[in-house]
């Protein structure tokens, strides 16, 4: 899990050059609708899979490029101003990866090439971490543009149930056990910071978080790996305020 942002500004001229993204062709100017098909050709040249258009990330990305053409300056937070996670909280997002690029420039093209001499600029959008992208650019007083490049990767917002079905097939793909999820002892052993709850005492317990759920922490493997347990109960509880980061509460408790 991680938050990069970084900035550039210019001061030169070029033409814009045309683009029309598949996913996303209303009410996009000429300006977003090339950096989109930029970035994506950027990316097929290093064999990495298309970015989707989100219309969340466009959501956020407009509140901050109104800000910045407003001051006529760059940047990633003003004062008083959400940073990039709560922006994309806001608008909605659910992630696991949330990235920004911004620049000032007068042209499109000048805007991706500095992005593309960048390394920073350039981490960003090829990360093949992130899947999803929104760009929004916004004239300024003075002609020049303003642009906003927001990335992430969007993740399923997954209910209590689904997040410990998920765990529960982790625990048997690691050892032959028999699972039951859901339990009322088991969720709130989750929210408890230690101990464990109901009259049954487990021979282990193990509170984890995760952006994502597809692998168990690794001293919980090596536990399972002893073949001492033949019974687990997975409990789930609300991990408290991510600011869009979609974060897993999880309490496995296993039995002899």
């Amino acid at each position: 899990m991680r938050v990069r942002a970084v900035a550039i500004a210019l001061c030169l001229c070029c033409p814009v050059a045309s683009g029309t993204p598949r996913s996303a062709r209303r009410n996009l100017s000429v300006a977003e609708q090339y950096l989109f098909s930029a970035a994506n050709a950027e990316r097929a040249r290093y064999g990495l899979r298309p970015l989707r258009w989100s219309p969340g990330l466009y959501q956020a990305a407009s509140q901050h490029a109104w800000r910045m053409a407003e001051r006529g300056a760059i940047s990633h937070q003003f004062p008083g101003e959400p940073n990039l996670k709560a922006r994309g909280a806001a608008a909605g997002l659910r992630f696991s990866e949330i990235a920004e690029n911004v620049a000032e420039a007068p042209t499109a093209v000048l805007i991706q090439q500095a992005w593309l001499h960048s390394p920073e600029h350039l981490r960003n959008m090829l990360d093949p971490a992130v899947d999803s992208v929104a760009i929004r650019v916004v004239r300024g007083a003075g002609g020049e543009l303003f642009a906003v490049e927001d990335f992430d990767r969007t993740v399923s917002d997954l209910s209590l149930a689904q997040q410990e079905e998920q765990v529960g097939r982790l625990l048997q793909s690691v050892v032959s056990i028999q699972v039951r999820t859901g339990t009322q002892e088991a969720r709130q052993t989750c929210r408890m910071e230690s101990g464990y709850a109901g009259p049954r005492r487990p021979m282990f317990v193990m509170r984890f978080t995760a952006v994502k759920l597809d692998r168990l922490p690794s001293q919980l493997r090596q536990r399972l790996a002893t073949g001492r347990y033949g019974q687990a109960e997975v409990g789930a509880c609300p991990a408290g305020p991510s600011y869009g980061f979609s974060i897993y509460s999880i309490a496995v408790l296993l039995y002899r």
